[in-house]
């Protein structure tokens, strides 16, 4: 008995159409065993948007604050004695224990981001509570201080050493609580559950702000406490 061999699909003769024609061949449907003709997979973005918003925030904010630092400068260089006679001395021991403070809410942050990684959510809640309750830490300390540095004549009018004084530190602060409250945001997700290590977009972004913030303060502090 003959064996009649049935020819591959893709030497089979083409079938024509009525009109004698013959149709056009079929698009490869990417299910080669050697990988070719795949659909290529989707195109992931080198970093996200969150991010990238955080990151032109961030570039706009440092001018920011270079330019405030640069305006004190020349105001101080300026000024035949620094600080002006009468005025009183800016608590340079309690302020530097605050500033390791507004570290110790960045390492926190940094294990949070650990956390994340193992997928651990208890300490990743845990660990941006410690770095929220140190930043807010901070704030209070600031706050006594501002009230004490007020009750010994330091105020805005107070020759430019108050008004560069209060400017500088001011807007540091209220980039602070901005940073809380987003932290509290990002916190009220990961209790949720809504993080993941391959997930959590908001989470990084919030971290950026947040080290921005704590890695700018200890330049005020150098420049503002000590020099």
């Amino acid at each position: 008995m003959s064996t009649i061999l049935e020819a591959p699909p893709e030497r089979r003769p083409a079938t024509r159409l009525p009109n004698g024609k013959t149709p056009p061949p079929l698009p490869p449907t990417g299910g080669d065993d050697d990988g070719h003709g795949r659909d290529p997979e989707p195109h992931r973005p080198f970093i996200d948007n969150a991010r990238l918003a955080t990151m032109f925030l961030i570039a706009a904010e440092t001018m920011l604050f270079a330019g405030l630092v640069s305006g004190f400068f020349v105001l101080r260089l300026g000024a035949p004695v620094w600080p002006p006679p009468l005025q009183p001395r800016l608590p340079v021991a309690l302020t530097g224990v605050n500033t390791l403070v507004l570290i110790g809410s960045s390492v926190a942050m940094v294990l949070a981001g650990r956390a994340l990684a193992r997928g651990d959510r208890g300490a990743l809640t845990r660990r941006l509570g410690i770095a929220g309750g140190l930043g807010a830490t901070f704030l209070v300390m600031q706050g006594v201080e501002w009230v004490r540095l007020i009750g010994f004549g330091l105020t805005m009018s107070s020759h430019a050493y108050g008004t560069t004084f209060y400017m500088l530190i001011g807007a540091h602060a209220l980039h602070v609580i901005g940073a809380l409250g987003w932290l509290a945001i990002v916190f009220a997700l990961a209790a949720r559950g809504r993080f993941a290590p391959d997930r959590a977009a908001a989470f990084r972004a919030c971290a950026m702000y947040w080290h921005f913030v704590v890695g700018l303060w200890p330049l005020l502090y150098v420049a503002v406490y000590l020099l």
